[in-house]
This record gives C-alpha cells, sequence and structure tokens, in this order.
C-alpha cells in the first residue's frame, strides 16, 4: 500500500461520505445511491470476469436472492429501520455458500461456454421468481415493510450502506490483488493449464472468487429492495443488471482497482441523464449506448489502463530526452 494510493481512497470515500451533508435535492441523492449501488456490483463482477478471466453472466440471480430475503424477511416490519442493514452480511454469507456448488459446477467451463451456463442460472432464478408465488409474491410482486426514518433524511441510511458495501467491494478487491489469491487468479487469466501445472489450486481459487463476488451482489440487492420497497421478478432478477456491471468494469477497466468505479460513475448519470431527457420512449438507451461505443473506441482497453499506457509512455519519451540531452552535453 503506497501513500498515495492511501491518501486517493481517504479522499474518495472521505468526501463520498460527507456529499449528502451538502446535497438539497432528493433526486441528486438518489442518484448517488444507484452510483454507488453499480460501482459495488461492477468492483463485485471484477473478482471473477476481471481478476480470473471468467465472463459471469449470472450475478443479478444473486442480486435478486439478496433482494428477496430481505423483502421476505421484513415483509411486515422492520423494527427500528436498521434491522435489514444488520442481516446483510448473513445474507452476503449464505449467498456465498449456496454458490460453492455452482460455481464448482460452472466454473468446470470456460470462457463462452462459462457466459452461457451463468446467464442460464439467472433465467432460472428469474422463472422461479415468477412461479413462486408463495414466497416471492409472483407477478404481482413482493413489498418490504417502511422503514420509520425521517421524510427529510429518509435516504441517508440507504446511500451509507451502499457506500458501506462499495468500501468492502473495494477492501476485497484490494486484498485480492496484494494477495497468493490475486496471484494464482491472474495465472488462471493467462494460462489455466499452466497455472494448474505449476502448483495453482485452479478450482478453488476460482470459487473463492465467485463466492466473495456474488455474496456482495447479494447484499447489495438487499439494499436495493430495501430502498425500493417493492421488487417485482422482472427488475430483482434482471440481466440489464449483470450488463450494467459488466458494462462498467470494461469501460473504466477491467481487472484494475478502481477502474469499475470509473466505469459506474460515468455509465450510472449519463443512463439516468438521457431517460431524463428522452423519457419513457426508450431512445435514451440508444444514446447511451453510443456513449459507451464512443469511449471503448477512444480508449479499447478501458479508462484507467489507457490513461496509465499513455502516462507511462509520456514518461519514457520524457526520459529518452533526457537521456539525449545527457549525451549531447557529454559530447561536447
Amino acid at each position: 500500500m503506497t501513500r498515495a494510493g492511501l491518501l486517493r481512497a481517504v479522499t474518495f470515500f472521505g468526501a463520498l461520505a460527507i456529499l449528502p451533508l451538502g446535497i438539497g435535492p432528493v433526486w441528486v441523492v438518489n442518484l448517488l445511491i444507484f452510483t454507488l449501488m453499480y460501482s459495488a456490483l461492477a468492483t463485485s463482477w471484477n473478482l471473477v470476469g476481471g481478476y480470473a478471466g471468467y465472463p459471469s453472466l449470472g450475478h443479478a440471480a444473486f442480486f435478486g436472492i439478496g433482494a428477496y430475503s430481505v423483502a421476505i424477511i421484513f415483509h411486515h416490519s422492520v423494527g427500528n429501520g436498521y434491522s435489514p442493514f444488520f442481516l446483510l452480511p448473513i445474507i452476503g454469507i449464505c449467498a456465498g455458500v449456496l454458490s460453492i456448488p455452482i460455481g464448482w459446477i460452472a466454473m468446470r467451463t470456460r470462457a463462452d461456454v462459462f457466459a452461457i451456463v451463468t446467464i442460464t442460472l439467472l433465467f432460472i432464478a428469474q422463472t422461479l421468481a415468477f412461479n413462486l408465488r408463495t414466497v416471492t409474491g409472483g407477478a404481482q410482486g413482493k413489498s418490504v415493510a417502511i422503514p420509520p426514518f425521517g421524510v427529510e433524511h429518509f435516504a441517508w441510511p440507504f446511500y451509507y450502506a451502499m457506500l458501506t458495501l462499495l468500501l468492502v467491494a473495494m477492501g476485497i478487491s484490494y486484498y485480492f490483488r496484494r494477495s497468493k489469491i490475486g496471484l494464482s487468479l491472474a495465472a488462471v487469466k493467462a494460462d489455466e493449464d499452466k497455472a494448474h501445472g505449476v502448483g495453482v489450486r485452479v478450482t478453488m481459487v476460482k470459487i473463492v472468487a465467485f463466492g466473495f463476488s456474488v455474496g456482495i451482489a447479494a447484499m447489495v440487492g438487499g439494499v436495493w429492495a430495501y430502498y425500493s420497497g417493492f421488487i417485482y421478478p422482472q427488475f430483482a432478477v434482471d440481466p440489464l443488471i449483470t450488463i450494467g456491471m459488466v458494462l462498467m468494469t470494461f469501460l473504466g477497466g477491467r481487472g484494475t482497482l478502481w477502474g469499475p468505479i470509473i466505469g459506474a460513475f460515468i455509465l450510472v448519470p449519463a443512463q439516468q441523464t438521457f431517460a431524463y431527457q428522452f423519457g419513457g420512449s426508450q431512445f435514451y438507451l440508444l444514446a447511451y449506448a453510443a456513449i459507451f461505443l464512443l469511449i471503448m473506441l477512444v480508449l479499447p482497453q478501458g479508462v484507467l489502463p489507457t490513461i496509465m499506457e499513455r502516462l507511462r509512455a509520456k514518461s519514457r519519451m520524457q526520459q529518452l530526452a533526457s537521456l539525449a540531452t545527457n549525451d549531447q552535453e557529454v559530447a561536447r
């Protein structure tokens, strides 16, 4: 951990922590909540899709599991309002345990086949959400009891819950990058067969990454359900949620620490702005896609890797220029 990196993290999370104190409009806080939500989701997806190179398309299934867990448990009462937040770690652990047999089967495939298997899981979860009416409410949806928070600062607990989950996701991501797990995942991403040949416990590290990844997604889904107050299967288990976290990770920089957050802070406000401008016409999706494609054409490796590469190239050019100047002075 470098001093500059620690300063960046403290500044970033410190600014976000005090940001609601100076914001008046409710819609701005709402926008920040969804931005933090997708930042945490993209960071969690990056553990599998970025570090291990396994493009999971089924994360929305675990997002929905977390959402329905909160809706089922707190359908009638939420006590003092903070009980659902305290239950989130248990939801995340249960989702992680549930992912072990699923990951053990899915991780036996690779690349495109793995993506197909995981998106199949997503549609199975969505079908169950529609048909298990006695548990999920089916197409009629499931409500969560209204929290007894004050009207003026109603969104603040949800904002800080999302911020905390983002901090947790960032902490796990940082640990993966600096630990043997991250090194093993990098080896798997580069060449899984060679990684197995040099002694990497390939199956274990993949399942560990998958478990942590979907556990975070489930906790985020729980906060989303509590904040929304009423959930439907088509929104709780929505393929667009997975697509959103994947796009944000690729935009910011897959396999990087800050890339998913950068992608989320670009795409979520852009999406909301276009949705407001074009309303219910759905044309905002075209503008959203056009902006994303434009950025990907200009920054094909993602925002963060491209910027870092250009900075390194500029630094090398400056060093070469300095060496050339020194050589000229010596020649004189």
